[in-house]
């Protein structure tokens, strides 16, 4: 029987927020942001009380609870297990503070796209609708609402589609986002963009350490972004490793192309053994062998590069093939599912039609 997942993700506009205290000056925050368990299994939740001085108390008198036990369960010291398929709220309080984090079974699925919704085209419904029957956690490869990522625009054209999976959704931003300086896209996502203003947060999912990066401020050798991305891969050594963000390293594209500027990531992340890299920006989709950042094949330690901007804006022709390229669509929209598992994944990139236009299967270094 396929094992399924709980995920856990804290939800903008569900939770108390730590820096968010009760009446009484009382706070409480959970964490982490997102942690996934299999159905019998158990993960733990961490909540962090403060009293109105601002000092943790040395026995704070925490009270857990679930919204829907039948599904998860959580015990007096905020150990999640994972009982059945569905969705649950887990609340810690604490005097008349409250945190949350929102439950949702979820089989080893990571799902998305990029360059999504683009109103008044409707394109972007018909990857909804693929999202809407491919359970897991979905994320974006930036440029998610345009033209220009404010929050009126994600509220009238994201939201209706694929904000439909909000809840569930580990988002990046794209160039669009930042024509406003991300306002609306950290308004819109809150806490599941990582700190405001940054844009780049970890997560683990399925035995996998994902990163969501922004390719919007410094990437460069030495910038605080690359720095973290250095000391994040290193204090989470797991067997596989993933990261997603808009700019795409390599890409056959004529309307971008190759993106240079992001090859301080591709070091870090070939440097401390990742696996796999999600992109966009060009608006079509691409697979390319493993290669070192700076191009070369590399079938032990290289990275796998998949473009996959094609979550429903305008689509874009290709150019001369880049090295590695092994295969190209810029013909219809889609999304990309990948199965994680335990010591490596599996692909297939699903046309709006519901066909299978691209599969196979990786293992992690």
């Amino acid at each position: 029987m396929p094992r399924r997942y709980i995920a856990i993700a804290l939800l903008s506009g569900l939770a108390a927020c730590s820096d968010s205290p009760g009446p009484s000056g009382y706070s409480i925050s959970l964490a982490p942001e997102w942690v996934a368990v299999g159905i019998g299994d158990s993960a733990q939740l961490t909540a962090t009380a403060l009293d109105p001085q601002g000092y943790t108390p040395l026995s704070p008198s925490i009270t857990w609870s679930s919204s829907n036990p039948t599904v998860a369960q959580v015990s007096i010291t905020g150990m999640v297990r994972g009982l059945s398929a569905g969705s649950a709220t887990i609340r810690a309080t604490y005097q008349d503070a409250t945190d949350s984090t929102a439950a949702l079974v979820a089989p080893p699925v990571l799902v998305g796209a990029g360059d999504i919704a683009a109103c008044p085209s409707t394109a972007h419904d018909s990857t909804a609708a693929l999202l809407d029957t491919i359970p897991g956690a979905v994320f974006t490869a930036g440029d998610n609402a345009y033209i220009n990522g404010t929050i009126v625009e994600y509220l009238a054209c994201y939201h209706p589609s694929w904000g439909r999976h909000k809840s569930r959704t580990r988002p990046s931003p794209g160039n669009h986002e930042y024509n406003t300086a991300g306002l609306g896209y950290y308004e819109y996502f809150g806490d599941m963009a990582g700190d405001s203003g940054l844009g780049y947060y970890s997560y683990d999912f399925a035995k996998w350490h994902i990163v969501s990066l922004n390719s919007n401020v410094s990437m460069a050798a030495g910038s605080a972004q690359e720095q973290w991305l250095r000391a994040d891969l290193a204090a989470h050594p797991a067997t596989c490793a993933l990261a997603y963000w808009h700019h795409p390293r390599f890409s056959s594209g004529t309307t971008h192309g190759n993106e240079p500027q992001t090859q301080p990531l591709w070091q870090a992340l070939y440097d401390l053994g990742a696996d796999v890299v999600i992109s966009g920006h060009e608006h079509q989709y691409e697979r390319f062998a493993p290669q070192k950042p700076d191009s070369t094949p590399d079938a032990t330690n290289g990275i796998r590069e998949f473009v996959v901007g094609t979550g429903g804006a305008a689509l874009y022709p290709f150019g001369p093939v880049r090295a590695n390229s092994e295969v190209r669509n810029s013909t219809t929209h889609g999304v990309i599912k990948l199965t994680l598992n335990p010591n490596g994944y599996a692909w297939r990139y699903i046309t709006a039609a519901g066909a299978i236009a691209d599969s196979g299967s990786g293992g992690c270094h």
